[in-house]
C-alpha cells in the first residue's frame, strides 16, 4: 500500500498534493471532477465519500485533492493521508493517459502533443495537476486542466496564454487555445 510521505501546496489554495513513497499507478492518470465520475474507481470513490472533496487526480507517485473553498485543511489532510494509505495498487489495471483524442493520427496534433509532453505536462504534475487535449479543428485547440490546475485561476489566465504562445511559436502561429 502507498506511504504518504509527504504534503505540498498547489499554487491553488483549494488543491494540496500528496507525495507517495511509491506508484499508486503503473502508467497513465486519472482525473475525476465530481463523484459520480469517480464510480467505479476505488481511490477517487473513498477520497469523494469523505464530503467536501470537489476533484481527484492521481499518476505515478501523486494524489491531488480539490476541495470546497469553505472547508479547512486540518479537517480533511488525516482523512485523505488514512483513505490513499488503505488504497491497494494492485487494483489499478490501467488509467487513462492525457494526450491524443481516441484514434487521431492528425501530424499537427502529434506535435502538439509533443509540446504539451515535453515543456507542459511536466511543470504541471510538479504542481500536483495535468492537462488533457480534448479536441483539435486544426487550428482551435481545446484543452482540459485536472488536478490543481482545474480550479486554478492562474491555469485560466497566465498559464493558458503560456500553452497558446508556446504552441504559436513551436508548432502553427494560427493555433488558438481555449480551456474547457
Amino acid at each position: 500500500m502507498p506511504k504518504v510521505i509527504n504534503i505540498e501546496p498547489t499554487p491553488n489554495p483549494d488543491a494540496l498534493k500528496f507525495i507517495l513513497q511509491r506508484p499508486i499507478l503503473k502508467s497513465g492518470v486519472r482525473s475525476f471532477r465530481d463523484f459520480a465520475a469517480a464510480v467505479g474507481d476505488p481511490l477517487g470513490s473513498a477520497l469523494f465519500a469523505l464530503g467536501k472533496v470537489t476533484s481527484v487526480f492521481y499518476m505515478d507517485r501523486f494524489v491531488t485533492v480539490n476541495k470546497e473553498p469553505s472547508a479547512e485543511w486540518s479537517d480533511l489532510i488525516d482523512a485523505v493521508c488514512e483513505v490513499v494509505e488503505e488504497h491497494n495498487t494492485e487494483e489499478e489495471v490501467g488509467a487513462s493517459t492525457p494526450g491524443l483524442p481516441s484514434g487521431s493520427t492528425d501530424e499537427k496534433l502529434l506535435q502538439i502533443n509533443a509540446v504539451l509532453d515535453q515543456q507542459i505536462r511536466p511543470g504541471l504534475a510538479g504542481d500536483g495537476g495535468g492537462v488533457e487535449v480534448i479536441d483539435f479543428d486544426g487550428t482551435t485547440l481545446q484543452i482540459s486542466y485536472h488536478g490543481a490546475c482545474g480550479s486554478c485561476p492562474s491555469a485560466q489566465g497566465g498559464t493558458l496564454s503560456y500553452i497558446e504562445g508556446l504552441l504559436q511559436d513551436q508548432v502553427d502561429p494560427q493555433i488558438r487555445v481555449i480551456s474547457y
